[in-house]
């Protein structure tokens, strides 16, 4: 969620239809919000709280693919897993409260531990069995610990980096990447985990990561950008308010 890339890419996709990295996040957030919302305010099984709830299904995927942008972007990876991890700690005590012990772990640390696995890719991709244990061992980590989305989640980021274009194919100018090309090889590979969690929502997040545009968008200062991570605890917080 940090660090996209500035410079646009040649898409097939007319201008008035493409998507930023800021827009995905604005539209990952409602997604999350109104997911949140049912879950825990609503009475489930109505037509409302069903809309809702398949909207909902929008958010991880599209923020499972925005780490994965913001990983390859970053400047300091160190500084970008801890970031993420720092929001993870701090988003534990509203995840508490409004679920108990329960043995889960806020979707925070999902995305940490996917930052954990892009970068043993990275350091060990040459290495393919050793590269591919050390995933698998991060994305088990996941599940242990009752993270949100457990190792679906990690395996999701790890799809949506490998199968980035300046990943797989480094010799490749970046100026060079063809956007509809490469956002429908993640999506093709990544659908059978988003639609886990519901078809339409996957169906949805298919066509919203395929409309990115593959440039930053208007959210760049840092006041902005934290505070996108500081709304997932503030918002948990203020629903158990409510509750």
């Amino acid at each position: 969620m940090e660090a996209i890339t500035t410079t646009p890419k040649p898409s097939s996709v007319p201008l008035s239809l493409r998507l930023s990295g800021s827009a995905l996040k604005v539209i990952a957030v409602l997604s999350m919000l109104g997911d949140h919302c049912a879950y825990y305010l609503m009475e489930h099984g109505t037509p409302a709280y069903e809309i809702l709830r398949c909207f909902g299904r929008i958010a991880f995927p599209v923020f499972a693919f925005l780490i994965a942008e913001g990983f390859a972007n970053t400047r300091n990876r160190t500084r970008y897993l801890l970031i993420i991890l720092g929001f993870a700690v701090i988003s534990e005590l509203p995840w508490y409260l409004l679920n108990g012990a329960d043995g889960t772990h806020n979707i925070m640390f999902t995305l940490a531990l996917g930052v954990v696995a892009l970068a043993a890719f990275d350091r060990l991709c040459e290495h393919g069995p050793i590269c591919f244990v050390a995933m698998l061992l991060v994305a088990s980590l996941a599940w242990l610990i009752g993270a949100d989305y457990e190792w679906q989640g990690v395996l999701m980021i790890v799809i949506f980096y490998i199968l980035r274009r300046q990943t797989i194919e480094p010799w490749q100018p970046r100026h060079k990447v063809n956007c509809p090309a490469q956002s429908l090889r993640q999506v093709i590979f990544a659908f059978p985990l988003m639609a886990t969690y519901g078809l339409t929502g996957a169906i949805l997040t298919s066509a919203i990561i395929f409309l990115y545009d593959g440039t930053r968008g208007c959210i760049k200062d840092a006041v902005a950008k934290y505070s996108f991570y500081a709304f997932y605890p503030l918002h948990l917080l203020l629903i158990h308010i409510i509750f």
